[in-house]
């Protein structure tokens, strides 16, 4: 092979392995890391109306979390439309893991601008604010608007739901951190991570 044949071999090579490394750390940055699992079926656990609401409606996101009531585990429900519902754990879910998010909170939610929807499964911390490493870990949980988007309070970033979860106001940053085993049907909605 002649030198100039090599180099442009190289060179080919040497890009493709970058493009490749590029590639990889963007998907790996896009995706939470951390573990996840929530898993809802609607057969089994009955109706939560926000959570029916946001499965059927494009643009209307879940904010889901686990909280106890009188010694009791709930699922608790609330739309970025103020719809807000509770339902308590069945016998499975108290004995399987559950894990919501790194801080007890994931948005779910079908995008309004896709055709046909993508469903989105995000953390609900603010991935710029949000360290799991601090002692004591704060919370930044994002609060939500009618028109999809997810503020944070600390820093001002505002996401926009619909398209990633990308920054759409405030000081530039990373997007939120997505689920990438994320799932909703008639049947179930699940976020494993």
């Amino acid at each position: 092979m002649n030198k100039k044949k090599y180099c442009v071999a190289l060179a080919t090579s040497c890009l493709s392995v970058l493009l490749l490394l590029s590639s990889c750390t963007e998907v790996e940055n896009t995706y939470c890391r951390f573990p996840c699992r929530f898993v809802f079926n609607m057969q089994r656990h009955g109706i939560s109306l926000a959570l029916n609401t946001m499965a059927s409606t494009p643009g209307v996101f879940c904010d889901v979390s686990r909280v106890l009531h009188k010694g009791a585990s709930y699922f608790r429900f609330a739309t970025n439309h103020q719809q807000c519902d509770s339902v308590i754990f069945t016998q499975e879910d108290a004995l399987s893991t559950v894990l919501i998010g790194v801080h007890n909170g994931i948005i779910i939610g079908f995008g309004a601008f896709d055709s046909p929807p993508i469903f989105y499964a995000y953390d609900a911390q603010c991935r710029n604010c949000f360290d799991p490493d601090a002692i004591p870990v704060k919370d930044y949980r994002l609060s939500m608007n009618t028109a999809g988007m997810a503020t944070c309070k600390a820093c001002g970033r505002s996401y926009n739901l619909n398209t990633g979860g990308n920054v759409v106001s405030g000081p530039s940053g990373k997007n939120l951190w997505r689920y990438q085993q994320a799932s909703c049907n008639t049947v179930a909605v699940s976020v494993v991570n």
